[in-house]
């Protein structure tokens, strides 16, 4: 098929394409890509179109298929951000028990009444009044100990992470 035929049998039927893949599409821009790609791929097969006995038929059956690929990479794109999401959250699930599990077994080897003063204050939630009086110390005790352990619990944190990623 020469340039011409293709022009009077092909291109003609844009107007009916466009409205088509409107019908698709809600964007004026993405219904026009549509029949622009329609255009290609039937211009590849130009030599095979003289032999066709319905040119607008296979036209629109290229417009749908051309449309429902572009449907499906789209849900495609669309999949792929949530797949990354749930994986990420998972790897960072696994992170964070890690990382408590260090945690926990750092304030397990904390000296008995900072481990006491520590599990009180930061997991049980008890108030510093509280705490002094089931310790039987000052307020100034209570903060230098709580102190101590946090100082300890982030200097044998940082040594245990940094010893785990040098493996």
């Amino acid at each position: 098929m020469n340039v011409e035929r293709f022009s009077h049998q092909v291109v003609s039927l844009r107007e009916q394409l466009l409205r088509k893949a409107m019908s698709f599409r809600s964007g004026d821009a993405d219904a026009e890509d549509l029949v622009q790609e329609t255009f290609l791929r039937l211009w590849t097969i130009r030599d095979r179109l003289d032999d066709h006995p319905n040119v607008e038929a296979l036209a629109l059956k290229t417009l749908r298929g051309i449309a429902l690929d572009h449907w499906r990479h789209r849900q495609h794109e669309l999949e792929q951000p949530r797949q990354r999401q749930e994986r990420v959250a998972s790897e960072e699930g696994t992170e964070v028990r890690d990382e408590l599990e260090i945690i926990t077994s750092i304030v397990d080897r904390l000296p008995p009444l900072q481990r006491q003063i520590f599990r009180m204050k930061e997991i049980e939630g008890l108030e510093s009044g509280e705490i002094m009086q089931i310790c039987g110390c000052s307020a100034d005790a209570l903060r230098q100990n709580l102190s101590r352990a946090r100082k300890r619990i982030q200097a044998e944190f940082i040594r245990i992470t940094k010893e785990r990623k040098q493996r």
